[in-house]
């Protein structure tokens, strides 16, 4: 078995951190190492049984974690607003939140429970409305916000001509153009946060290539099998060869969140060849995600088809 690059984290206790996508994977081991480093983890899941299921292995690996469950369906702008409301409700600060869910790739072309293209909703719209509805707690923790985009960001482009993909889907242009759209925002983030004096530093990771449920079999993508892809990254990983592991793919966005060094507005990956695989470091932006103007826009359309404001909330 490859070895994982090993990463130290400060102490976080008394810090509370926000999860996405956290029941399995990457999400899981970036929650793991968050809990076993002192913080306070708030894991809002889609699935009840599988968050459960994680917060067992996650408890019988660090006892005395500290891990809370929370119901979050990120495909559904309701069900956002309303872990929004509960948390705004309970009035705690949150100092760290890692935008890390996602789906990849649905063989045909599906839609979110408001009718927005799964990937552009989940990947994107979802986690939009998220920081939005969790700004005041993030203004009041003067949280680290890090969005986990992709390499497939290193080419893509925001599809404006069809946003929702109606009339040509494609689910790996797709998959990048949300990536895109979300490390845009994140950037933006950052940018509007240091303009409007709200305390919140944000910035974007990606995990390189790893052995991932991303592309395995997943019904309810109707994708009834694992992709050659995920065969070949799985084999290369056992190998130790390029690719990474689940637990090194952790690691940028483990840095991105948590280190005192890392910096707003920037992006951290794997420091391998091709950053495939490896430990974690900075990198020089995607060249798709350095168009301010761009940023400005994703920043705009996303607020309308998310159904939130950052102006009325940062102003409330």
């Amino acid at each position: 078995m490859p070895r994982t690059p090993q990463l130290s984290l400060p102490d976080l206790s008394g810090r509370r951190a926000l999860v996405t996508g956290a029941s399995d994977g990457i999400g899981l081991g970036i929650a793991a190492r968050l809990a076993a480093a002192g913080a306070q983890v708030l894991l809002p899941v889609r699935n009840r049984t599988k968050g459960q299921a994680a917060l067992d292995r996650l408890r019988a690996r660090h006892p005395g974690a500290q891990v809370v469950l929370h119901d979050l369906d990120l495909s559904s702008l309701s069900s956002v607003a309303a872990l929004g409301q509960r948390l705004r409700d309970e009035g705690d600060p949150i100092h760290l939140l890692v935008a890390n869910a996602g789906v990849m790739t649905p063989p045909h072309r599906q839609t979110t429970a408001d009718g927005l293209e799964l990937q552009l909703g989940t990947n994107h719209l979802g986690h939009v409305a998220l920081v939005a509805h969790l700004l005041p707690l993030l203004r009041a923790g003067r949280a680290r916000v890090t969005s986990q985009i992709s390499v497939a960001a290193r080419s893509g482009a925001v599809h404006w001509a069809d946003l929702n993909w109606e009339s040509s889907y494609h689910g790996m242009r797709a998959y990048g153009s949300s990536k895109v759209a979300l490390g845009l925002f994140g950037l933006e983030l950052d940018r509007r946060s240091r303009a409007g004096g709200w305390g919140i530093t944000s910035n974007l990771s990606h995990p390189g290539v790893a052995p991932t449920s991303l592309l395995a079999a997943r019904p309810e993508l109707e994708r009834e099998r694992n992709t050659p892809q995920i065969t070949l990254i799985r084999a290369l990983s056992r190998a130790g060869l390029l690719v990474g592991t689940a637990e090194s793919a952790a690691l940028p966005a483990l840095h991105a969140v948590a280190d005192p060094k890392a910096e707003g507005g920037r992006l951290y990956g794997p420091t391998g060849p091709g950053h495939l695989g490896g430990g974690a470091g900075e990198q020089p932006l995607y060249r798709p995600l350095r168009d301010e103007a761009e940023a400005a826009r994703v920043w705009e359309v996303s607020q309308e088809l998310a159904g939130v404001s950052f102006s009325a909330v940062a102003a409330a």
